[in-house]
Order: structure tokens, then sequence, then C-alpha cells
């Protein structure tokens, strides 16, 4: 058995009795697999035993596993079903057109102007692009997203709808690193709360998708309502260099 065989078996076990302890199906709850910072061979043993999404930060970064997937086959060898590699990082609006092309989704949209963009890109490609709004819900500097309560997250949810070549399908939010169990549940727990009143607010947009929890503290996020978990370190190890845990 290999490491990353070992790291997936446990973290199944793991989930699988997160779920049971909140009292859900373990078909609920979606693994992400996050390769950011992870070669593309990472992806490909990965896929092979069976990870089907994928998360990654960074634009430039993917664009270069994409074109080494691509030279291995990607979607053929040895891969049980063809993966879903989706931006989980911020996206700065110039480059929404690269990111409309290479990605299958965009998890971390957080303004009008950059939906405006990703819905050109997109259509200029002939497909629909799912995406997750991005919520902060933390006051770390570092982190991204749209305010809950500012004119940002009201025009981009109002116009949403509009948007013919994008597709919302939920949230996504990442917890204050190191906080305290109350207060990385209580952020899972808001999202869930925003989720349910923007759905009866916005009943043309889907909220199907509650993407929070990530290595640390997916096992909250999972009692919470998550129904997609980021993880990376609990997958492949330490990082090659400094980032923030996924």
């Amino acid at each position: 058995m290999t490491q990353l065989e070992e790291n997936l078996e446990k973290l199944e076990e793991s989930i699988a009795a997160a779920c049971r302890a909140a009292g859900r199906a373990r078909g609920e709850v979606e693994l992400m697999a996050v390769t950011k910072t992870f070669p593309a061979e990472t992806m490909l043993e990965a896929a092979a035993l069976g990870l089907t999404l994928f998360g990654e930060n960074r634009v430039q970064e993917y664009a270069a596993k994409a074109l080494a997937l691509h030279a291995a086959d990607f979607w053929t060898r040895g891969v049980p079903e063809r993966p879903r590699v989706l931006l989980i990082g911020h996206l700065q609006s110039n480059k929404a057109a690269k990111a409309a092309e290479i990605f299958d989704g965009v998890d971390s949209l957080d303004s009008a102007r950059l939906a405006e963009r990703l819905n050109e890109a997109a259509g200029k490609l002939g497909k629909r692009l799912p995406v997750l709004v991005e919520v902060k819900l933390s006051a770390e500097a570092a982190k991204t997203g749209v305010e809950p309560e500012s004119a940002e997250a009201a025009a981009l949810l109002e116009r949403l709808p509009d948007f013919e070549n994008i597709e919302a399908r939920g949230l996504m939010t990442i917890a204050p690193w190191g906080a305290a169990e109350e207060v990385t549940r209580g952020c899972f727990r808001r999202l869930r709360v925003l989720r349910e009143k923007w759905a009866q607010a916005h009943p043309r947009l889907r909220f199907d998708v509650l993407s929070m929890g990530m290595s640390g503290d997916f096992r909250l996020a999972i009692e919470e309502g998550a129904t997609r978990i980021r993880v990376g370190t609990g997958l492949f190890g330490k990082r090659a260099r400094p980032a923030e845990t996924a």
C-alpha cells in the first residue's frame, strides 16, 4: 500500500465517522483533493485511486500542470472516471478568461465584475461554468470573499441568475486559521444560515453546495452541514512550500 492509499483510507474512515456522528449519509459529503503545490504526477496517482474532484489555487500553476496531464493522457491512464478540477483560490479579473478555459468550475467567485468576466469568457468557449460564491466570514486580512451584508454581495446575488454562461451552485468559505472550535463551528453554521436566507431571497439561484472544512476542521464542517470538504495536507502530507493548509 502506498502512502497516499494509506492516507486516503484513514481519511475516508474519519469522514465516515463524522457523518455517522452527525446522522448523515457518507454520500452527502463530497471530497475535494486539494493539489495546490503538488505535481501533476500526484494528481494522476490520486485519480487512479478513484478521486474525482480536485482543487487548485492558482491559474498559472494549474495551467502548467494541465499541459503535463494532457501529455500523460490524464483522462484515460488508469483513471476510472474523468476528474473535475476546480479553482478554489482568489481569482483576479484579468485571469478570468484563462480560468474559464482550463478549469471545470470556479469556487471563489467574489464580485459581480468577476462574474461578468467569467460569463463572457465561458460564452466564447461555448461552456456553462459552475461557480460557488465565496463568502468572507473571518476578520483575517488574508481571507477573500464577499462580505455577507455588503452591497457587493447583494449586487452579485441579484445579477447572477441573468448570466447565461455561468451557473451558481452554492457557497464556499474558509474558517479563521487556528481559531477555537466554537469560533470555527460558528463560521460554518453562519454559512449554512446564509444559504437558507439567500435561497429564500433568490429562488432563481441554486445553493446545493456548501464547501467548507479543510484538513483540520472538516469534522466540524460536516456536523454543520458541509456538502463538500477540501482536504490537501490530510491526503498528500506537508506542502513543498509554505501555504495555507487546505
